[in-house]
């Protein structure tokens, strides 16, 4: 079973077509998003609407849920970082407010039985970061409150996979997506990760769990100048070509 998981694309229609042409050539069998489709950049709507097309089941991100919060205060402003949230209509409004929190798949091999959650940020908060230096015993803590042998997080646009050991002397395994849209680890190519799970996925050997970073180039320029030529702050230009 190869899964292919992205996350926030932050409303950069270059990059997730992108990730799309990339993604068709690769044989996967089913595609999650760990959510933020809007915010810092001006196509939500289309974003969201290529996603609906594929029919993949997306989860909420801080950005996805700051739409009803936002809404509901009565604080979307035409001009400023909140431009990017009042192009959003309101029937992509409301889908984002139905999103759910988090999306958990159930394993089952011929000896062991474990569950993959994705979520947002963390287990707990969607805007709560699980770095790859975050302490292990606060990760472990997490994925033991949750029963989650293989914790799947985006948030941070830093992509890693990271491998700990558990009280129970089985390996667990946290997965960052990085970003599609808004990569903040340098590299301004967008992110995203293809999990394997096959028959002999065990996690008792970390090695039977195969992870692969998907790194594509899309047109930054157009993304960034597109920025430049709307009431968004010109920083969130620099952030796309330098990936911070």
């Amino acid at each position: 079973m190869k899964i292919a998981l992205f996350s926030d694309i932050h409303a950069n229609l270059p990059a997730l077509e992108a990730m799309f042409t990339d993604l068709n050539k690769r044989q996967v069998d089913a595609i999650y998003c760990l959510g933020d489709l809007v915010g810092y950049n001006i196509w939500p709507n289309e974003v969201i609407e290529l996603i609906r097309s594929q029919k993949i089941p997306v989860l909420a991100g801080n950005h996805d849920a700051k739409v009803g919060v936002l809404e509901a205060k009565g604080a979307i402003e035409a001009l400023g970082k909140n431009y990017a949230y009042h192009l959003i209509n309101d029937v992509n409004r409301k889908y984002l407010r139905d999103l759910p929190a988090h999306i958990r798949l159930a394993y089952k091999t011929a000896d062991e039985k474990f569950d993959v959650l994705m979520v947002h940020g963390s287990t707990r908060r969607n805007d709560e970061y699980v770095l790859v230096d975050t302490p292990e015993e606060d990760v472990l803590a997490m994925m033991t409150e949750s029963n989650a042998s293989i914790l799947c997080v985006a948030h941070s646009h830093k992509p890693y996979h990271r491998v700990l050991k558990s009280a129970a002397a089985n390996y667990l395994h946290v997965i960052n997506t990085g970003s599609v849209g808004k990569p903040k680890d340098g590299n301004p190519q967008g992110c995203y990760v293809l999990l394997e799970l096959t028959a002999t996925t065990s996690m008792r050997d970390p090695e039977t769990l195969n992870v692969d970073f998907v790194r594509f180039d899309y047109d930054v320029q157009a993304a960034a100048n597109a920025v430049e030529n709307s009431p968004l702050p010109t920083e969130f230009a620099d952030m796309l070509r330098k990936a911070y």
